[in-house]
Formats: C-alpha cells, structure tokens, sequence
C-alpha cells in the first residue's frame, strides 16, 4: 500500500514593506536638506544685515546732525567776530604809507585849478586839474626811481585817473614826474591829475614801481 504524503502548512507569504519616500530618494533628500539649509542661513543673514543697515542710517543721521550743530556754531562764531574786529581804514591825508621802498605822506590835495606853471610855459587843464602834494622817503638800503605815472587817482565814481606829467613838467622844482631817489632820501613835489570838472577825487594807490602791489589813500 501506497503511503500518502502528509499535508503541511504552508507560510502565508510575508508582504513587502513599503519604503518611505525619503528613503526610496536618498540622494534627492540630501539636495533638499542642503537647499533649506541654505535659504535659512541666507534668510537669518537678510535679518542681520536689516537690522545693522538700520544701526548705519541712525549713525549716519546722528553724524549729520553733529555736523550741522558744529557748521551752526562756527558760522555764529564768525559772525561775532567779524563784527568785534572792526575793519582797518586805509590811511589818508597827514598819514605815512608804505609799499615797497617808498614811503608816500600826502600833505594837501587842491582841487578846481585851471591852469599849472609859469607865465611863459604853463599848461591849462581840460576840466580841472586836481594837485596831490606828497612827500616820498626811500626807506630801501638802495635807489629807487619815482614815476609820477605809477600813481592811480580815483574818483568817486570808481573811475581811475592817470597823471598829466607835462602839467607835472611845467611846474617850478617839482620833484614829482621823475626822480631816482637814494637811501633815506626824501622828494616833494606835486602829482597832477586832469579830471572833468565835477569829477571828485576819493583815493590815489600809490606804487614805489609798476610791478609792486601798491598802497591806497584815502583823500576825502
């Protein structure tokens, strides 16, 4: 007799587990988690840099408004002192003045005269000769010439004048139109000035040479 072969169980097949998707994508997790990583950083950074942009603006505005006050002082400063220094007047008639190697005192200045000179050789203005008596000192330690040309009258009206040398010329023992004068000399003389009729004298800029920077007085 045949013997049956004895029946037995089988095992019920064991279902697969199913796998996350992270773990099904390791490589596209890693790119993920460095991607978040960076865009937390760079968001933490933007924050950072907000908040110190707003520390330079309030730095920058308080800077500003030190400087104002400082400008705003100064400028007040100024103010007080321009107006506590009084400004220097210019020298005028009797006073000394100096420029260069010469030393010009003005002594009288005649206005309104018609005619310069002698009765044979005299020279008669074309509106008014106005004479300037001065005095010049050589206070160099070597001769200068005087040009009577050198010499700028200027009337009220900002007009300048230039000398008339042969009204100068005409004039007994005047010293003025040209003289070379030596150390510690002294010349006198007369500048003569045609000028309209109504023309007023204010100042005369005075010069030892054409090439000095010359010195203002006032004749009024």
């Amino acid at each position: 007799m045949t013997q049956q072969p004895q029946w037995q169980p089988t095992n019920p097949p064991v279902p697969a587990v199913q796998k996350s998707w992270f773990g099904r994508h390791k490589a596209l997790s890693v790119i993920l988690g460095i991607t978040l990583t960076i865009v937390l950083v760079c968001c933490g950074a933007g924050v950072l840099s907000m908040g110190g942009g707003s520390d330079d603006a309030s730095s920058s505005s308080d800077d500003s408004t030190t400087d104002d006050a400082a400008d705003s002082t100064d400028s007040t400063t100024s103010k007080k002192t321009s107006k506590d220094v009084p400004e220097k007047s210019a020298p005028g008639i009797g006073d000394s003045a100096r420029d260069g190697k010469f030393e010009f005192t003005i002594s009288k200045v005649e206005k309104g005269v018609a005619s310069v000179g002698s009765e044979y050789f005299n020279e008669k203005a074309d509106g008014q000769f106005v004479l300037v008596h001065i005095t010049v000192k050589n206070i160099g330690d070597e001769s200068q010439t005087l040009f009577d040309s050198e010499q700028k009258l200027k009337d009220t009206q900002g007009r300048s004048f230039s000398t008339d040398s042969s009204a100068a010329i005409a004039m007994e023992d005047n010293e003025m139109w040209l003289n070379e004068i030596n150390p510690g000399n002294s010349a006198k003389g007369t500048l003569v000035y045609d000028m309209p009729a109504d023309a007023q004298p204010a100042e005369i800029e005075l010069h030892d040479s054409m090439f000095s920077g010359g010195v203002t007085v006032s004749l009024k």
